[in-house]
């Protein structure tokens, strides 16, 4: 199609238009550094607000590019007000439309909390982004810092988790958007696109079991577990270096997009954080908002205990990733692969927090605690030999998916191999999965 411009006269930083990128419709914006650093006037603001508006109106993702000083000090309340308003208009695209903003240069004081709105970021390497920036940081608490230490791409990739993805320049970055689209529907009342593969659903996978250590402690990157699983082994990781005891992926099966939500045993032992929590959540949230139905791999002994993690709010933070599981109504798919323990036995999509299936693999453990830990509990005065004995027993007879499954909480105990098949038949019968929610103003997440 023909480049439609969005209200190119307005001067400013700001221009936008309705565009093809890669096959398919999106309003494209671009904040540009060279005049005045990007600095946002009311008017370029409303630029932005345009545009996010015909997004919501004309049902298609928004992608934009971030090179922003902030609001301009010289118009002063007015360039604040715009701003807002561009914020109120992208906040009302969630969960309607996806919206992917990219950085490529800085992202100051207001652009910057547009990128905590936005369903996906990607950063550029010398990009940077923060609400406060170092001048800001030395007058208030004596540090100095520059920017790349403060709101580096690398920083948000590994600390806050602000940046799905990290590309070496502008044209990269778009090429990360593109893929990242290829994955979601135009809007949230359309259906995934189906990738095209030769690869078929019934292909045995005899390789993901063969991943899993003989000791129910050795670790293994879930990772390659996902790719056995997936079309032609291909993945996208969304925020690999953040809270990385938890993988978030998309891929396809079948042909069908779907999200992939995997305890890595490789970091912490796959126990659950709190940021660990968050991601997991905030992808769980997304893939609903999208109809993307969600597997679910599980393997972790729990959450990871310490007093810093319980002040700072693991209740809260481990409720995130309950609500969002709790709330979805996509296909859910869980699979346990070896560990399932305590309270994270629940908040991993099982059986009870309504997912269409639950299987586990024939060594998995599904159980309140290990037998090492139950052992110190209930047997603190046993002797060595005793525990040994209670640690066995313990073992056999309730470590193992076959007491769940006669009490109705695992679907079918199936061969690793049949895995990729089971999930494939299971997704082609829920593609039609419909659920009614209740009315109601809006849910009160957890934050």
């Amino acid at each position: 199609m023909i480049d439609i411009a969005l209200r190119n006269k307005v001067p400013g930083a700001v221009r936008a238009m309705v565009r093809d990128l890669d096959g398919r419709d999106v309003v494209w914006v671009d904040v540009e550094a060279s005049d005045h650093r990007g600095a946002l006037t009311s008017a370029s603001s409303s630029v932005l607000e345009a545009a996010a508006v015909t997004a919501l109106r004309e049902r298609l993702p928004l992608v934009g590019v971030i090179r922003s000083s902030g609001a301009d000090i010289v118009e002063g309340f007015a360039a604040l007000h715009g701003w807002g308003r561009a914020a109120k208009a992208l906040t009302d695209c969630s969960g309607v439309v996806p919206t992917v903003l990219i950085v490529d240069g800085p992202a100051v004081s207001g652009p910057a909390l547009l990128l905590g709105i936005a369903d996906h970021v990607v950063m550029t390497e010398g990009s940077y982004a923060f609400v406060g920036g170092p001048t800001m940081v030395a007058e208030f608490t004596g540090v100095s810092i520059d920017n790349e230490e403060l709101g580096g791409a690398a920083s948000h990739a590994r600390y806050t988790g602000a940046a799905t993805l990290v590309a070496p320049d502008l044209a990269a970055a778009t090429e990360a958007a593109t893929t990242l689209l290829a994955y979601f529907p135009q809007h949230n009342d359309e259906e995934p696109p189906e990738w095209p593969t030769d690869d078929p659903v019934v292909r045995s996978v005899p390789e993901a079991g063969a991943l899993i250590p003989p000791s129910s402690t050795g670790s293994y990157d879930v990772r390659a577990v996902i790719r056995a699983l997936a079309d032609d082994g291909d993945l996208l990781e969304l925020r690999p270096r953040w809270a990385s005891n938890v993988v978030t992926a998309l891929t396809t099966i079948g042909g069908m997009p779907v999200g992939v939500v995997a305890n890595q045993p490789l970091a912490l032992a796959g126990t659950l954080d709190i940021p660990a929590s968050q991601k997991a959540a905030r992808f769980v949230a997304m893939c609903d908002a999208f109809n993307l139905p969600l597997i679910t791999l599980v393997d972790t002994p729990g959450f990871y205990p310490g007093k810093d993690l319980e002040w700072r709010g693991m209740i809260r933070h481990g409720a995130q990733l309950v609500f969002a599981y709790g709330r979805a109504t996509v296909p859910r798919i869980c699979v346990i692969l070896r560990k399932s323990y305590g309270g994270a036995y629940i908040v991993m999509d099982s059986k009870r927090m309504g997912n269409d299936l639950c299987l586990a693999w024939p060594w998995a453990e599904l159980a309140v605690m290990g037998a090492g830990q139950a052992a110190a509990i209930l047997q603190r005065r046993a002797t060595p030999d005793e525990r040994a004995a209670f640690e066995a027993d313990y073992s056999e007879r309730l470590l193992n998916p076959y007491i769940a499954a006669e009490r109705g909480y695992v679907d079918a105990v199936i061969d690793p191999a049949e895995t990729r098949s089971v999930i494939g038949e299971a997704l082609r019968l829920l593609v039609d999965k419909r659920e009614r929610i209740q009315p109601r103003a809006h849910d009160n997440t957890p934050l």
